[in-house]
């Protein structure tokens, strides 16, 4: 998907990594996600780089408004981490476009499992096919220090 999808309201979604805001992006998760506050700024770039990104952008200005990123082999695995939405626009259910968007966008590769986690948004992401693990008591982490 690096031709953008269009949405109502003039929003469109790109994969395009040339078009990611990567200030705004790193703002966004170091002052305002639970997951990623204090994230350095080099962190981020190198979470970027070294994975799918997808950004929903106002139309007419092209200022990103939304952004989520995906880790994967595009073989068997993938994590969809990093979904946002800024503040101004949620409610307009441009974060559950952007996460069916890179669902979509998924599809293809004929993965067996696409993971993530979330603290808060359980319905969001069950509307859109996700599940809780049938057996968590299998999953680890390895958390370093």
């Amino acid at each position: 998907m690096t031709d953008p999808q269009q949405l109502p309201g003039g929003y469109e979604i790109s994969a395009d990594p040339a078009r990611i805001d990567v200030a705004r992006v790193h703002h966004w998760l170091s002052t305002d996600a639970y997951w990623a506050l204090g994230l350095p700024r080099e962190k981020q770039e190198r979470a970027i780089a070294g994975s799918l990104n997808f950004g929903v952008y106002d139309g007419p200005s092209g200022e990103q408004v939304a952004y989520a990123r995906v880790v994967t082999d595009e073989a068997t695995f993938a994590w969809l981490c990093d979904v946002y939405v800024a503040p101004s626009v949620r409610g307009k259910g441009l974060g559950s476009a952007l996460v069916a968007a890179v669902r979509d966008h998924l599809e293809p590769f004929g993965l067996r499992r696409v993971l993530l986690a979330t603290h808060d948004a359980h319905g969001v992401y069950e509307k859109l096919g996700f599940r809780p693990l049938d057996r968590p008591g299998q999953w680890m982490a390895l958390v370093p220090r």
